[in-house]
């Protein structure tokens, strides 16, 4: 919020806008901060990533409107300009980059909302659906400088903000669900290069310098995602399978029974155990359960008990996701630990309770080098004395991989509807710790 409205007030100020342009400018403001404010407070936590997608897409019609508009208001002092070739260059760019975020984002939009099917849409031959794309873009972008007319830069823009726009749809709709947290970072990425081109031909240092913030950290970002997964990042963003670990063999047969447990099963584990770590999932976001969750481990610790919770890099629909809702549910910060500062724990924990998670801590990673999860870091919660795994069935995840700590003779499966099961948790503890 400190950014943008210095770069408001910095951009009035050099601007030095009369009367009447001051006036329409505020009153553009006006509307789009209330329209901003308005969604905002209607925006659930757990739908945080929806409105993220939702607001890329915005950032990057600006940029495809802005490049073609300064290209409009520039074109007759081309000829004269010191650095005309340097303008065209950033305004073709800065519509590409605008065209592959805006359409983009709507499609994770759409998928991240359930208007659109999570599943990768695999068009027979998209590589070279793709590839056409950009060999169309990068010769339209060898037209556009080479021809001085009007009319040809015109239709130049236009031709890519519509080639732009048709790839942004073909790479997004190729990425499934549980690569979401990835595609979220890499179109703020995306963002941030438009901003950066938009500053630029505005002649706005403070925007470039923005919008250069916003791409880098969002492109290492994405990359740091990405090694979590054991992914690279061209095969998330080009839709591909399996990470740089996978075989070549038929995957691991998954034989054996699950044990069930119900809620007072589960409690009395609890209530046992001396040390618990909680590994939430996209379950938890969906079912909007920190609430119950995070008074139950208030509870605990009260009791005594040693209560942390295992967060994945990638668990969620986008990165930090599931920090933010149990800050929000009034969980302290120490207990909130990520993957690498909490695995080695788990061999001296009593009980671990997962709670709507499933690829993010699939022992199939570390078992099966023929999965196509092998190799990618998991939450290793198969490794405590006791698991509780609360999941609505014993179906796959995202990743469409089936999940052996289901089957191990430590786990115990409490199925049913998170919010219930936690509601039901949370009130037996009450009741058994707080009633006399």
């Amino acid at each position: 919020m400190i950014g943008v409205a210095s770069g408001v007030a910095a951009t009035v100020g050099a601007l030095n806008p009369s009367p009447e342009v001051l006036a329409q400018m505020s009153a553009a403001m006006a509307m789009g901060g209330t329209i901003g404010l308005t969604v905002a407070k209607r925006i659930e936590i757990s739908d945080l990533p929806q409105l993220v997608a939702a607001f890329h897409s915005l950032v990057g019609l600006a940029a495809v409107l802005t490049c073609i508009a300064e290209y409009m208001i520039e074109y007759p002092h081309l000829d004269v300009h010191p650095s005309a070739s340097v303008l065209k260059t950033v305004a073709y760019l800065g519509t590409y980059i605008g065209g592959v975020t805006f359409s983009g984002s709507l499609v994770a939009y759409g998928k991240l909302q359930g208007l659109l099917n999570s599943a990768p849409l695999l068009l027979p031959g998209r590589h070279y659906l793709n590839g056409g794309l950009l060999a169309a873009s990068v010769g339209g972008m060898g037209l556009f400088m080479l021809d001085p007319s009007y009319t040809t830069g015109m239709a130049c823009l236009l031709g890519v903000s519509g080639l732009s726009s048709i790839m942004g749809v073909t790479l997004t709709a190729a990425i499934g669900g549980a690569d979401m947290p990835v595609v979220i970072t890499v179109l703020n990425s995306y963002s941030g290069w438009a901003l950066c081109a938009e500053g630029f031909l505005l002649d706005n240092n403070l925007m470039t310098i923005v919008g250069a913030l916003i791409g880098s950290s969002g492109a290492i970002l994405s990359y740091i995602m990405c090694v979590a997964m054991n992914r690279s990042l061209p095969n998330v963003i080009l839709g591909g399978f399996g990470t740089s670990s996978t075989g070549g063999g038929k995957p691991m047969e998954i034989v054996g029974t699950h044990t069930e447990v119900g809620i007072d099963q589960a409690i009395e584990m609890i209530k046992e155990a001396n040390s618990v770590i909680i590994t939430p999932g996209w379950g938890l976001c969906a079912a909007k359960a920190q609430y119950p969750i995070a008074d139950m481990v208030k509870m605990l610790n009260e009791q005594g008990k040693k209560v942390r919770f295992g967060i994945h890099p990638v668990a969620g629909r986008m990165p930090g996701q599931l920090n933010v809702l149990l800050a929000e549910a009034g969980v302290p910060y120490d207990v909130v630990l990520e993957m690498d500062e909490i695995n080695e724990d788990f061999p001296e924990t009593d009980l671990a309770l997962v709670i709507g998670a499933n690829d993010t801590v699939n022992s199939a990673a570390q078992e099966d080098p023929n999965s196509i999860i092998a190799g990618m870091p998991v939450l290793e919660v198969w490794k405590a004395k006791q698991v509780i795994v609360m999941k609505r069935t014993l179906g796959v995840g995202y990743a469409a991989v089936d999940n052996p700590i289901f089957y191990k003779p430590n786990t115990s499966m409490l199925l049913g509807d998170a919010k219930k099961t936690c509601d039901a948790l949370q009130g037996k503890i009450r009741e058994m710790y707080y009633t006399h």
